[in-house]
């Protein structure tokens, strides 16, 4: 129960900061960045929707108002998912192209499996959406994502090890393994192979990115290229603490699970 505690309230701050992310930057904000500019009233659902995901941040740490507070952000992550969709036919091969889409379908699925686990605690009634086995598309969906990420360290070894610390050894070697890591976690999640450790080692590897790359990047002098220009660092500061949030949701999800192999009975 602690633990659901703790996914729910990362999970908030995360949405708030992306709420507050729109409302600062506007167009230059992510989701800002893929809506169409032919839509019309185009700033205003911009900066209305952002004010609506900031209030059901706080209404996720309601009783009330938990449930649809986890529909609505989830439904803002959904609309963030569809509008990176054009980029992805226009690019299909392309792992830039996919990459908008994989971060706000993680999102979309913590506000998922978390809005059936809040349904749970509720005993409200059954339904598809809030099954068993919903539930378990929403974690294949994140080991999906995860693959891909891992997938990213490689097309990109060169940029994603300058990221690395300069105080760890291996920069591009390190950029590697936590290829390999996100790969063999999403692998293990997808088809059940330790996956609650799995989905808690994701947790952990992706909260470690947010503290030891993205925080400190906002204190080095000079800024490193890649978090410039400043709204981007704040971008990927947000979004890394949305798909953390999402990983924690993810690893609660299977707290029921051993963390090791299952004994089987002997005859």
């Amino acid at each position: 129960m602690r633990m659901v505690g703790f996914a729910r309230a990362l999970f908030a701050i995360a949405a708030a900061s992306l709420a507050v992310l729109s409302l600062s930057y506007g167009d230059l904000a992510l989701i800002g960045q893929s809506i169409p500019a032919w839509i019309p009233w185009r700033e205003t659902w911009l900066y209305g929707s952002a004010l609506l995901v900031l209030a059901a941040s706080a209404g996720l740490f309601l009783p009330r108002t938990a449930l649809p507070s986890a529909w609505t952000i989830g439904a803002y992550l959904a609309i963030w998912a569809a509008t990176c969709a054009p980029q992805i036919l226009s690019e299909p091969i392309s792992f830039g192209a996919w990459y908008g889409f994989c971060e706000a379908l993680t999102g979309l699925v913590g506000a998922w499996i978390l809005y059936v686990m809040l349904r749970w605690q509720s005993r409200g009634s059954e339904m598809p959406i809030a099954s068993e086995r919903a539930v378990r598309a929403a974690q294949v969906l994140f080991g999906l994502t995860c693959v891909f990420y891992g997938g990213s360290h490689f097309a990109y070894a060169d940029y994603t090890a300058g990221m690395v610390p300069g105080w760890l050894p291996g920069r591009l070697g390190f950029a590697y393994f936590t290829g390999l890591a996100h790969v063999a976690a999403g692998i293990g999640i997808m088809v059940g192979i330790l996956p609650r450790l799995a989905a808690t080692l994701e947790a952990i590897m992706m909260s470690l990115f947010g503290l030891l790359v993205w925080v400190p990047s906002f204190f080095a002098q000079p800024r490193p290229q890649w978090a410039t220009p400043s709204q981007n660092q704040w971008s990927e500061l947000v979004v890394n603490l949305v798909l953390a949030a999402s990983a924690w949701i993810v690893a609660t999800s299977l707290r029921n699970r051993a963390w090791g192999f299952a004994h089987q009975p002997t005859a």
